[in-house]
């Protein structure tokens, strides 16, 4: 699922003089987005010893200070703190920087995080637009940047050990894959009216490149997630977590097309835009891929409420973020291959090994767990079924051109429409 070309535009000398950590050296990280997952991640970064958090940038004022003092109160410092971004990323001394914003606001930073011979820690999808994507994987291919993005199963054991199963092909042919997430504590969103933003909060900034629109406390940190203009719901929330594994479990990456539906079928006038129920099917050649997911039913597939089944003649593999088992077919009365009752996960939790693996790359500059490529593949792949979604038809990809086929509306939906001043970087 290759980007396309893009024109030039950004400097190629950036990433020379960036400095990359010695054995011995303190990490000294920024932090840009620090409301959820933002916070979340640094908390995890340090943990490790030599960590040091520099700097925290958020547009949320309130927010700022309270993510100081927590981390003031883990590392015995301050950090400097930051409004915009940019100042952030002036910062002297800096070795990485964490992004945690919303969607909409992944592509920038990263890009001139790069320039700046930053390393790159994303939080997922790592872009709200294919064009985005395809930019972001060509920057980091241009700066030879660490960057790693925040789909922490990949770091995860049980999951590797899961997939291992899968590839020793004991399940025989697999004819069918499904991921899902039903959430039961998601619930209705009510209507409520524009009015001011909250004092301290930079709301023009928040917004960046999406669309100026008056401010809603619906559309703001947390849920941003429900409105196009900033994220694609479940989709992409869960969705690049969960596909990603499918995928990879079926050593399959390109779709010959796809087709979803659904709608709001649990709450029709509460202020989401996005789908509260959504289903979407992709084609390979010789299997399909089945997603679903839900608000407010916590009872999925095989009485879980999220996970990835792999279908096949044998059995099926079931596993989440809490374990995996096989379940087998019969054949009159008999078992066709060894269950493996539930094996549970052990250990460290998942996000603490990912910014560990991140960590350990930044010295020997080898790809993390879920480069970049790997979150902008399975970002893209969310990104069409949505499109498949929003189109209300079926969707064909071309995999030579990397590229939706023969499809005008479509198409302009993976592109990235910024508002002035704001401009989508550009390279050669």
């Amino acid at each position: 699922m290759a980007g396309t070309a893009l024109a030039s535009g950004l400097p190629v000398t950036a990433f020379a003089s960036s400095r990359i950590p010695g054995a011995n050296d303190r990490i000294r990280i920024g932090a840009i987005g620090i409301k959820g997952m933002g916070m979340a991640d640094l908390k995890s970064f340090l943990k490790n010893e030599g960590v040091e958090c520099a700097a925290l940038c958020d547009v949320d004022r309130n927010v700022l200070e309270e993510r100081a003092a927590e981390t003031e109160e883990i590392q015995g410092s301050k950090p400097v703190l930051y409004e915009d971004y940019r100042k952030l990323l002036e910062h002297k001394g800096l070795d990485a920087v964490i992004i945690g914003t919303p969607d909409h606001w992944h592509c920038l930073p990263m890009v001139e995080a790069c320039q700046a011979g930053l390393d790159v820690y994303v939080e997922k999808p790592i872009a709200n637009s294919i064009q985005e994507i395809d930019l972001m994987i060509e920057v980091q291919k241009r700066y030879g940047n660490v960057v790693q993005v925040g789909q922490w199963q990949r770091s995860d054991p049980h999951w590797q050990q899961a997939v291992d199963f899968v590839h020793s092909g004991k399940l025989g042919k697999i004819r069918t894959v499904k991921a899902w997430v039903y959430l039961d504590w998601k619930g209705k969103l009510p209507v409520e009216p524009d009015g001011p933003a909250p004092r301290g909060v930079n709301y023009d900034l928040w917004l960046g490149p999406a669309p100026k629109r008056p401010f809603n406390p619906n559309r703001f940190h947390f849920n941003f997630r429900w409105y196009w203009d900033y994220a694609g719901g479940l989709m992409t929330d869960w969705g690049v977590h969960l596909l990603d594994y499918a995928l990879y479990g079926m050593n399959q990456y390109v779709p010959n097309s796809v087709m979803s539906s659904g709608g709001k079928y649990a709450w029709p006038d509460d202020a989401r835009e996005t789908p509260d129920t959504q289903y979407a099917i992709y084609e390979f050649d010789d299997i399909g891929l089945i997603w679903e997911s839900t608000l407010g039913i916590g009872q999925g597939n095989y009485g879980l409420a999220h996970g990835v089944a792999f279908i096949a003649d044998q059995g099926t593999l079931v596993v989440n973020r809490q374990g995996w088992k096989v379940i087998s077919e019969q054949a009159q009365g008999k078992l066709k291959m060894e269950e493996i009752p539930w094996i549970a996960k052990k250990g460290p939790g998942g996000l603490d090994l990912h910014v560990q693996d991140f960590l350990a790359r930044m010295k020997d500059r080898k790809k993390p767990n879920a480069h970049i490529e790997i979150g902008g593949h399975i970002a893209r792949f969310a990104q069409l079924g949505n499109i498949a979604f929003r189109t209300g038809r079926k969707i064909y990809w071309d995999g030579d051109k990397g590229e939706i086929a023969g499809d005008a509306e479509a198409k302009e939906l993976t592109r990235a429409n910024y508002r002035a001043p704001w401009e989508l970087p550009k390279i050669g």
